[in-house]
């Protein structure tokens, strides 16, 4: 089972943002990814949100760094961690722009991409950008397949469908990778059905442990169904984490404790059938989240990764 982490500073929502992130720097963003990629995490994670609306400001903030350009940055610092955008509200934007975007950074990455996508919710968002909110579901399915084609190996993708029709336009540089895979967020019914009928994996949005084995139950139901045998990444997101016993209050839902422990209770997680698990650290200070990534590698990924 691989591990990750969508990476603190970029996106800045209450429900998970530490005080210290206010006053971080790109500075600390790129030497948080590099402790990352040393210590043997699969992937690093940036949010997507063009602009929030004054009535969500003080729950999500206005702090969501472009997803495109953060993780360029944080391209040229890291060595091996993939790319993960989780996610990109792909609906917001017209795929070929999408599909330039991601393919230079995949390109200038060396194939590291991971093109997480999700319908998003923020009404104002849509509107203000000129989509179509209530059928944002459906923008985002055709969005998928057109970016599959904009994405592929042809320099000259083609795609025609009710939203986006188009054919002999170029664009280069392709991706490195044959096939960038695209995992799907979200655990209504809609988004596990567009999981696993569309996507190469499937990123839920909080699901607790107990609801996990049927959502995964039903995403490999409806592949069989459908016929569908190649690949695919079953993905999870832990509990807060802080290794090691802590000396201040992280929270009743923080799991702690000695690295042998936060490792048999995370390999519960494979036994459901995850194969790649989010972790998100609790912490006071850049400092200090720099050493929680160095010791979760160093003393409980290695016994996932077994």
């Amino acid at each position: 089972m691989r591990y990750g982490i969508q990476l603190p500073i970029q996106s800045q929502s209450t429900i998970y943002a530490e005080p210290w992130e206010a006053e971080a720097t790109p500075a600390d963003l790129a030497g948080i990814a590099r402790a990352a990629d040393r210590a043997g995490f699969d992937y690093i994670a940036a949010c997507d949100h063009v602009a929030i609306p004054r009535r969500l400001a003080p729950a999500m903030s206005t702090i969501w760094y472009d997803p495109v350009a953060t993780l360029a940055f944080l391209a040229a610092v890291t060595e091996r961690a993939r790319l993960l955008s989780h996610v990109a509200v792909v609906g917001l934007r017209h795929p070929l722009l999408t599909a330039k975007q991601y393919a230079t950074l995949d390109h200038l990455s060396g194939g590291r991409l991971v093109l997480g996508v999700g319908a998003g919710h923020v009404q104002e968002e849509f509107e203000a950008l000129g989509v179509d909110f209530a059928h944002r579901g459906a923008v985002l399915d055709e969005s998928i397949d057109a970016l599959r084609s904009a994405l592929g190996p042809d320099e000259f993708p083609e795609h025609h469908g009710k939203l986006y029709d188009f054919e002999g336009l170029g664009q280069r540089p392709r991706p490195a990778q044959s096939r960038v895979p695209v995992w799907v967020g979200g655990s209504s019914p809609a988004a596990v059905r567009r999981a696993a009928l569309k996507g190469d994996g499937w990123l839920p949005q909080g699901d607790p442990r107990d609801r996990l084995p049927a959502q995964i139950e039903r995403i490999r139901r409806l592949r069989q169904e459908a016929g569908l045998e190649g690949p695919f990444t079953v993905g999870a997101i832990a509990e807060p984490l802080y290794v090691g016993t802590p000396t201040w209050d992280v929270g009743r839902r923080t799991l702690s404790g000695a690295p042998g422990a936060l490792a048999e209770s995370l390999r519960a997680y494979r036994a459901m059938g995850v194969d790649q698990l989010q972790v998100r650290f609790r912490s006071r200070s850049s400092a200090e989240l720099l050493d929680q990534i160095e010791e979760f590698g160093t003393e409980v990924g290695s016994s996932l990764k077994a």
